[in-house]
């Protein structure tokens, strides 16, 4: 690999930035606790392999080259950000109006998929794949004795290793506010907040031009 030191640290300004991602696993952090943030988090960096797999075998070149399959696609995983934006939203004009049993069974709904939200809200976007087939390629050497995809699965790998640590230790550092932020006017707030930024982006995505 060409320049893979300069590769790392544009990698690790990457992860750093907030986005969809930082705001999903700090709403099921504050909401639901650190385990199930971590949850959150493993969902969202198991998405990220798949996308490297699918890159470094091709089939994220396939998606960038099928409009029809980048259309469905990308209005699938749309139509998935909006759902949780809205639900996020609407859930925060119900916090206080719910008895204690129901307010108990929807958060133990939301604890059970944990996982599966972080893994389909980072699979379902091809900006993620389309991330992977621009960025990754720069810095692989044509000339190596190690084989393009296997350059461009050690870089994924990196790229999953570095995003993995930092939601860890985000997630961790984050469940101390956590008292402070449990409190009905701050998740109201959160809730509609986080629901306003994944609407935000599931309209943008819907928006997105194949390139």
């Amino acid at each position: 690999m060409n320049d893979f030191f300069p590769f790392l640290l544009l990698t690790l300004f990457i992860v750093l930035s907030p986005g969809i991602d930082t705001a999903l696993i700090t709403k099921r952090t504050i909401a639901d606790g650190r385990q199930h943030g971590y949850k959150m988090a493993l969902g969202i960096t198991t998405g990220t392999l798949v996308h490297t797999c699918a890159a470094a075998f091709g089939l994220s070149v396939v998606l960038m080259q099928s409009a029809l399959a980048f259309e469905i696609v990308k209005y699938i995983g749309a139509v998935y950000l909006i759902y949780l934006g809205a639900s996020s939203f609407f859930q925060a004009n119900k916090q206080g109006h719910t008895g204690q049993e129901s307010k108990q069974d929807g958060r133990t709904r939301r604890r059970k998929s944990a996982f599966k939200q972080g893994l389909m809200s980072n699979v379902l976007n091809p900006k993620v794949a389309l991330f992977y087939l621009t960025f990754l390629p720069q810095f692989v050497s044509s000339g190596s004795a190690i084989p393009v995809p296997a350059q461009l699965m050690i870089m994924g790998i990196i790229h999953t290793v570095l995003s993995i640590t930092w939601f860890l230790l985000y997630v961790f550092f984050i469940n101390y506010l956590r008292n402070w932020l449990m409190s009905v006017k701050v998740q109201r707030l959160m809730d509609k907040v986080t629901g306003v930024i994944l609407i935000g982006f599931g309209i943008k995505l819907a928006l997105e031009k194949q390139q």
